[in-house]
């Protein structure tokens, strides 16, 4: 069977396929009865028919199109889930993104924002693979423009980020929760927003608890797997039941060195990580609990966001503070009772 036009949806509902149209491109500025409404969405969904996102664009006199540019994103296995988010919402939206991956590199970007203009798009999203903090390129300011998991340091860009601090007191509560008190965070030393906002939180966490903050638990440990290896013995000096780690990939290095000292996650120490990168996290033995960072949700509330600025003629609309996204505790096998 073909592809499933507004005529046959048409032609199965007893209606015209211009109330079709009206009916499943959500058309606010024509009236149909809302039975009619009702009636032609359900034949719709019963033969499978999808409408075209670019048809309903047009049909507001608008291209539909949302750009999407990114540094590394887009090829980014773990960091992909904003793009299938970002896709979706754009989607349920009626709008379509054209995504660009520079790979970081000014040429690529320079003539992504040539593209992205050329073919007329709404607005633009852009977007980094890491947290961090930008200089937003020149092009971005003609446009409605969105970050997302980037912010700009005068805030005069709409942006969308991980809450961070958040993230790192869930992470500290998940322990606290199993009677731990003596908890380490090995966190990297470069002063970024997550190593920051982490440290943050775990120390929210611990004031919360009534248990007083011990910066000889804070270890500096770059934040992969070698840097969790290499962390291990001052770890162990610390006599720390439980630590925290800045990312999964620094736990996955804790495993490895604490293995070959014949010590074993949860019995010997409880670990909790951060990212929920479930290609390290899921497959650790035995698995690992963590924080997750909302990559999807990051990409649907930056295509909101956009929309929100495509639909608001005030042009201030995009300046304040960063929209903050939970990071949600993802329970898993590493911690146990002290």
């Amino acid at each position: 069977m073909g592809r499933v036009t507004l005529q046959d949806v048409a032609k199965a509902a007893g209606v015209s396929t211009a109330t079709v149209s009206w009916a499943v491109n959500d058309n606010q500025k024509v009236r149909i009865p809302e039975v009619t409404r009702k009636k032609v969405r359900k034949v719709a969904r019963e033969l499978g028919y999808h409408p075209n996102a670019l048809a309903k664009g047009l049909a507001r006199g608008e291209s539909s199109l949302i750009g999407f540019i990114s540094d590394g994103v887009a090829t980014t296995p773990f960091a992909g889930q904003v793009i299938r988010g970002a896709q979706d919402e754009a989607w349920r939206n009626g709008r379509i993104l054209l995504i660009v991956d520079t790979g970081g590199k000014a040429s690529i970007e320079h003539s992504a924002f040539e593209f992205m203009l050329e073919h007329q798009v709404e607005g633009i999203i852009y977007s980094t693979w890491t947290h961090r903090v930008i200089v937003p390129p020149s092009e971005l300011r003609p446009s409605k423009s969105v970050l997302v998991n980037c912010f700009d340091k005068n805030h005069d860009f709409q942006a969308v980020v991980p809450d961070e601090r958040q993230g790192g007191r869930t992470a500290t509560q998940m322990l606290l929760d199993h009677g731990h008190k003596r908890i380490a965070f090995l966190n990297d030393p470069l002063p970024t927003p997550a190593s920051c906002g982490r440290l943050e939180g775990y120390r929210d966490a611990l004031e919360a608890a009534g248990i007083a903050f011990d910066p000889s638990l804070v270890i500096n440990a770059q934040g992969d797997q070698e840097g969790g290896y290499g962390s291990v013995d001052k770890l162990l000096a610390t006599h720390a039941t439980a630590a925290f780690c800045h990312n999964d990939r620094l736990a996955m290095g804790l495993y490895d060195a604490l293995r070959e000292r014949g010590l074993k996650v949860p019995e010997d120490i409880s670990l909790v990580g951060f990212d929920n990168q479930e290609v390290v996290s899921a497959h650790l033995h035995p698995a690992l609990s963590t924080v997750g960072l909302p990559q999807y949700e990051l990409g649907v509330l930056g295509v909101r966001a956009m929309i929100d600025l495509v639909d608001d003629t005030d042009d201030n609309a995009q300046r304040g503070n960063p929209l903050l996204v939970e990071c949600p505790p993802v329970l898993r096998y590493s911690i146990a009772s002290a």
